[in-house]
C-alpha cells in the first residue's frame, strides 16, 4: 500500500508498505479523505522525534471487522487507550498513562491508504455529513474541549489568539456560548471569514492589555503565550490549545501576581462536534483552502507550510 513515511528527518512517500493487520480489537480501515494538521507539521520538524506514518485526521470506510461496521464511513479518536490503568479506569481515555496515539506516538497514522485502530475510537459518520466535513470532526472535537475544561458564560469576553485552522473553529465554537468573542487577525483572510460569520476582528496593536476574561491561545507559537499573557485580565483565565514546537519565554511571575488561571486543552467529545456538524451550526468548507490527490502529498504538504494556510485535504 501507499504510505507518507517519515524517517531520517525525510518524509516520502512510499508505495510497498506492508498492509496492516488488524488485532483482535481493531478493524481495517480504508481511508477515503484525510486532512493536513499544523501537528503533522510539527512533527515532520522534528517534534517528539517523530518517526513513521502521519495523519489523524481522517474519514475512513470500514473494510473488515464486525458485520454491522462493515462498509460505514468512520473517523477515529487519536487517543489509543489501555483501557486499565488509573485514568481509563476514570473515563480520561485521552490522559491513558500507556495511550498509543494515531499518527502521534506509537502508532501508525492514517496518511496511508490503510489504517488498523481499535472499535473502541471509532465514530460513524451520518450521511447528512460529506466526507470534506468529517475530515473536521477531530479538530472541532478539541475545539469543544474548551466548553468542557472551562465555564464560559455569556458575560464573559474572549479573544481567541492564533487564527489559523484551529482557531477559526474556537473562535465559532466559543460564539455559541453567547460570550463576546473576538479574533486577535494577522491577516485580511482571517477578518473576512469571522465577518462573514458575525464575529468581530482586531489586529493584536489595535488590543488593550489585560482586557479579556479569556485568552485561547491558538498560535502553536512561542510569542503567542506571551502575547496571550499580556491580553488576560487579573484573575482571567489562558487555555493553550497548541502544542510548541520550541519552548515559550514569558514573564512566569505575571501568573501568580495577577492570579490568572492557566489551563491546557487538547482532545475532545467527537459525538458533541458529530451533532454540530449535522445541525449546522459550525461552517468548515470555508476552511478548505485546496485539495490533493494522496499521490501529490508532498506537494500538499509543502502547501500547508505556507504562512496562513488554511486546511488542506488530501484525496485517495
Amino acid at each position: 500500500m501507499r504510505a507518507l513515511v517519515y524517517d531520517n528527518n525525510q518524509a516520502s512517500l512510499q508505495t510497498a508498505i506492508p498492509f496492516p493487520e488488524p488485532q483482535e480489537d481493531e478493524v481495517l480501515l480504508k481511508i477515503r479523505r484525510a486532512g493536513i494538521c499544523n501537528t503533522d507539521l510539527e512533527l515532520i520538524a522534528g517534534m517528539y522525534d517523530f518517526a513513521g506514518i502521519p495523519g489523524h485526521e481522517f474519514v475512513a470506510a470500514v473494510e473488515q471487522g464486525p458485520t454491522d461496521l462493515l462498509g460505514k464511513r468512520v473517523v477515529g479518536e487519536i487517543n489509543v487507550a489501555c483501557r486499565d490503568c488509573d485514568f481509563c479506569r476514570r473515563g480520561i481515555p485521552s490522559q491513558c498513562r500507556n495511550r498509543r496515539t494515531v499518527g502521534i506516538r506509537r502508532h501508525p497514522g492514517a496518511f496511508a491508504d490503510y489504517l488498523a485502530l481499535s472499535v473502541q475510537n471509532l465514530h460513524i459518520v451520518p450521511d447528512t455529513i460529506s466526507d470534506d466535513q468529517g475530515v473536521f470532526i477531530e479538530p472541532l472535537a478539541a475545539a469543544l474541549q474548551i466548553t468542557e475544561a472551562v465555564h464560559i458564560s455569556p458575560r464573559d469576553r474572549a479573544a481567541v489568539i492564533g487564527l489559523g485552522k484551529l482557531g477559526l473553529l474556537v473562535a465559532q465554537v466559543l460564539r455559541l456560548t453567547g460570550a463576546e468573542v473576538i479574533g486577535i487577525t494577522r491577516r485580511e483572510s482571517q477578518k473576512r471569514l469571522l465577518e462573514k460569520w458575525g464575529i468581530p476582528a482586531a489586529a493584536y496593536s489595535e488590543t488593550r492589555a489585560e482586557s479579556f476574561h479569556i485568552i485561547i491561545d491558538c498560535t502553536g507559537q512561542a510569542q503567542g503565550f506571551e502575547d496571550a499573557l499580556r491580553l488576560v485580565q487579573p484573575r482571567g483565565t489562558l487555555i493553550l490549545k497548541s502544542t510548541y514546537n520550541g519552548l515559550p519565554k514569558a514573564d512566569l511571575t505575571q501568573i501568580a501576581v495577577r492570579e490568572i488561571r492557566l489551563v491546557g486543552s487538547r482532545c475532545g467529545p467527537f459525538e458533541s462536534a458529530i451533532r454540530l456538524l449535522k445541525m449546522g451550526l459550525v461552517d468548515v468548507t470555508a476552511l478548505i483552502e485546496a485539495r490533493y490527490p494522496f499521490d501529490s502529498i508532498i506537494e500538499a504538504l509543502q502547501h500547508a507550510a505556507r504562512p496562513g494556510a488554511l486546511k488542506i485535504l488530501l484525496d485517495f
